[in-house]
């Protein structure tokens, strides 16, 4: 019988993206395991509510991604 000892380093990120007041606004929340991204969820703000967590895969963030860049293209107030 061998002694297997298993560590792990769990980083848990919260990234807040909100408006001026704070009432409304993303949650992105990243766990990395042993230095890799283990997994990524959204969730929306809306006052003191939160809507159910969406875990995404990393097409969709790559997709969210250019979709933000596209509309950071466009010049104006949103």
């Amino acid at each position: 019988m061998a002694l297997k000892r298993q560590k792990n380093n769990i980083v848990n990120l919260a990234l807040m993206v909100v408006n001026a007041d704070e009432k409304a606004g993303v949650s992105i929340d990243q766990t990395i395991l042993n230095g890799k991204s283990a997994q990524v969820a959204v969730r929306l703000i809306n006052g003191g509510r939160k809507s159910a967590v969406t875990k995404l895969d990393r097409a969709a963030i790559v997709d969210l991604q250019a979709a933000l860049t596209e509309i950071l293209a466009t010049e104006g107030d949103f």
